[in-house]
């Protein structure tokens, strides 16, 4: 039966019946009678941030490393402005987030109001779906809704703003079962002609590779159980996005490293050169593509994926295979199977030849030093001493971002969070609150550079409050480090802008919040500092003062193909032109 309740008890009793456990926000007048409610009840524990885009990226964390969505409550105007950030990065990266803001009473709507903003308006291409609230009666189904549309099909943010005076209304609280949601049912199921005509085309693929996104995390623990399984019966080649990184493992024999823009010299061979590709729950994003025109040219491609709207936007496809990655990989291996299990196996391995050649030029090895800590050593020695641990990682964004994809491994979905679409700096602080908070018994590490992590250092007091034994692993070059490079390689060596003349003591910052300060500039001395940061058994910036000029490489430059990549000096090639000529 329904039952009477005010629109902030619907809110709160709403929250319960999703099996919420932790909500983020930051109080305000426009959100007080929800405020006062969580007061009143012990079911949902409030974490007070200090900034409310602090909020959207801990929700981000939440959700990316538990698989459930995040929830935000922030109040109206700036509340509500400053959470638009990390709602379109969720958007970007497919991450479920709620977020609930305050707006001014329905009748001051519109009169430029104290905190008052057109939040519907503004957040509306920044969020898969939103709703302004005016009736209290409509509030629990559309809270309801909310939650299905956000973890349904391609997961994403959803908003409800929602006025102060619906708030103390009172209202018919629904429960979620009778909430209606049949107007959205994204297809799960593939077309099986579609999916006949993939299995037909492994059987004759000589040179095939699986290219697997984000969309596979999204889909479940057991869409990375069927992918490994796809990969293991066919011997196929597999590489990665940024996003789609611990589906398939780091230490399998067919892993080829990451793609794109700053991946390894293998994977992106392997794209230019094959015959078929298999694109599972990717989006063919720029960083991924290069030169749309010269992208993989010699292909059939496949194209998986339970967005509708991502299938031939960028790369047209050969076959496009709408639903949902567990469901289509699951029938896909049913179909080859009954099949005959069959490959061009000889084809297979010659190619395999190929990639071992390309695997041979060492692309991510690097000049070392005694004196200096090399970025990439730090990482390496990050790498060994964490990978035994019940380990996250989270990222800023930045050089850093892209040397813990090539340098850390992941054995496993859900271990790894950083912003890829949107590329957001100041997102891995906050995003380490919300990973420990779900996981407050494993070992969280946010890789950074001190630019990026100064964006959103004020959650360092939200780890402090909580005592969330965080550990910020800085990698201090005292530069704005990919701004930096590209200057270098793209603008004349003019460097605009692109170092601080004033950066804090972190050693002291930390102290300041009540952590432990660690700074390390001595590569002999850099496992015992990591070990000293593992050990602590509170929040931790770890100060890694690194080579100030250092280059993040491979590198697909502006305009290149992925056969046209620049290298490191210590590989076994500089760079390799279309041609196969060293390019310098």
């Amino acid at each position: 039966m329904s039952k009477q309740m005010t629109g902030a008890q619907i809110v709160v009793k709403a929250l319960k019946d999703q099996g919420v456990d932790t909500v983020f926000g930051y109080p305000g007048g426009a959100v007080l009678p929800i405020y006062d409610e969580i007061f009143q009840q012990n079911d949902i524990r409030h974490i007070l941030v200090r900034h409310e885009q602090g909020a959207t990226h801990a929700a981000e964390g939440y959700a990316r490393s538990t698989g459930k969505p995040g929830v935000v409550l922030v109040t109206s105007g700036p509340g509500a402005t400053n959470a638009v950030t990390g709602m379109t990065d969720a958007l970007m990266d497919s991450i479920p987030m709620i977020v609930l803001t305050g707006q001014v009473p329905t009748f001051m709507i519109g009169s430029d109001a104290f905190q008052e903003a057109d939040t519907v308006g503004i957040t509306r291409p920044c969020t898969k779906h939103n709703w302004l609230v005016k009736e209290t009666d409509q509030l629990a189904e559309t809270l309801h809704q909310a939650f299905h549309i956000a973890t349904s099909g391609r997961p994403g943010p959803v908003l409800i703003d929602i006025p102060k005076d619906v708030q103390f209304a009172n209202g018919e609280y629904m429960p979620p079962k009778k909430a209606k949601t049949s107007h959205y049912q994204p297809r799960l199921k593939g077309d099986m002609d579609a999916i006949t005509e993939l299995a037909t085309l492994m059987e004759t693929a000589k040179k095939p590779v699986i290219y697997s996104g984000g969309g596979v995390i999204n889909s479940g623990k057991a869409a990375s159980q069927l992918l490994r399984e796809l990969v293991k019966e066919t011997n196929f080649p597999i590489t990665s996005t940024l996003m789609g990184l611990g589906a398939y493992p780091a230490s399998g024999d067919n892993w080829l490293g990451m793609l794109g823009m700053h991946g390894t010299y293998e994977a992106n061979l392997t794209m230019h050169d094959c015959d078929l590709m298999i694109c599972v729950g990717a989006r063919f994003d720029d960083r991924i593509t290069g030169v749309i025109p010269k992208f993989s040219p010699h292909s059939k491609k496949a194209h998986i994926d339970i967005d509708a709207s991502s299938i031939n936007k960028v790369i047209h496809v050969d076959v496009p295979i709408l639903g949902d990655v567990a469901h289509v990989l699951e029938d896909l291996l049913k179909v080859w199977k009954s099949r005959g299990r069959k490959t061009m196996a000889n084809d297979v391995r010659k190619w395999w030849g190929q990639i071992d050649e390309w695997r041979a030029v060492k692309c991510l090895s690097y000049e070392t030093s005694d004196s200096i800590i090399k970025p990439q050593y730090a990482l390496e020695r990050l790498e060994a001493l964490t990978k035994d641990h019940d380990r996250y990682v989270c990222t800023e964004v930045g050089q850093h971002q892209m040397w813990a994809a090539q340098y850390l491994g992941f054995e496993d979905p859900n271990r790894w969070m950083t912003s890829g679409g949107l590329g957001t700096m100041g997102y891995g602080m906050p995003a380490s609150v919300g990973i420990q908070l779900a996981h407050p018994e494993s070992l969280v590490i946010n890789v950074a550079g001190e630019a990026s992590w100064l964006m959103n250092m004020q959650e360092m007091g939200t780890a402090a409050q909580y005592r969330l034994p965080v550990k910020q692993f800085i990698l201090n070059n005292e530069r704005l480090g990919m701004v930096r490079q590209w200057q270098e390689l793209l603008h004349g060596e003019r460097y605009s802008s692109s170092w601080s003349e004033s950066l804090p003591d972190f050693v002291k910052l930390a102290e300041a919040f009540g952590a432990k300060g660690i700074q390390v500039s001595n590569p002999a001395d850099l496992d015992d500092a990591i070990m000293e940061m593992i050990n602590h058994d509170g929040p931790v910036i770890f100060d890694c003062l690194v080579e100030k000029h250092e280059n993040c490489l491979p590198m697909i430059p502006s305009g290149k193909a992925h056969n046209e990549m620049l290298l490191g000096n210590a590989s076994t090639k500089d760079a390799i032109d279309s041609d196969g000529a060293v390019m310098v």
